[in-house]
């Protein structure tokens, strides 16, 4: 009761709200969608399919109008409100959208999208066949990072062989580079 009276105040910080967007819009559908693809029921899996569909396409259309409408007071409570109707059972408004919205829209221009698609995918091969090498790069780059970070997160492991040397490493490489020219001097 006092989440709900926090979340619904108008008075609150918007930082409250847009928590609640991305736990509402994101989180428990996310959850959700595992389940229903685990338990392999088509009716969840098929109502889930539908409000991706019809989240993303809000993601779309928020992507170009959040800079404006984040402005306008009660916002993230009506961006709230919306995602919350969107996987209400009762209202069924991913379906709604869907159905009533979205399909026709994706029927009508369904001929210039997969154009847009092809066109799309073929440059991107022509982009990833190009630039091959700093692509496998910085999937190495990427892999020793990764590396690193394991070996950071769980210590005790030993050094990993191969990870990219921080600031730490180099000077305890340089002051045993002064400790050697040291006692060669001394010698």
């Amino acid at each position: 009761m006092v989440g709900l009276k926090l979340l619904l105040s108008p008075l609150n910080t918007n930082v409250v709200v847009r928590t609640a967007c991305c736990s509402v819009g994101i989180l428990l559908p996310v959850y959700s969608t595992f389940k229903a693809i685990e338990m392999g029921d088509q009716n969840e899996q098929q109502k889930w399919l539908l409000y991706w569909a019809a989240y993303g396409s809000f993601s779309i259309v928020e992507a170009f109008t959040d800079k404006f409408l984040y402005w306008f007071p009660l916002y993230y409570h009506v961006k709230f409100a919306f995602l919350v109707w969107l996987q209400l059972p009762s209202a069924d408004g991913a379906k709604q959208l869907y159905t009533n919205h979205l399909r026709p829209f994706l029927m009508r221009h369904q001929g210039r999208l997969d154009n847009i698609l092809e066109l799309f995918h073929g440059e991107l091969a022509k982009f990833i066949s190009t630039h091959q090498t700093e692509i496998q790069f910085a999937q190495m780059l990427l892999a020793k990072s990764l590396l690193s970070v394991g070996g950071i997160l769980q210590p005790g492991q030993g050094r990993v062989v191969g990870t990219i040397e921080g600031p730490a490493a180099q000077l305890e490489t340089s002051a045993q580079q002064v400790e050697t020219s040291e006692s060669e001097d001394e010698s």
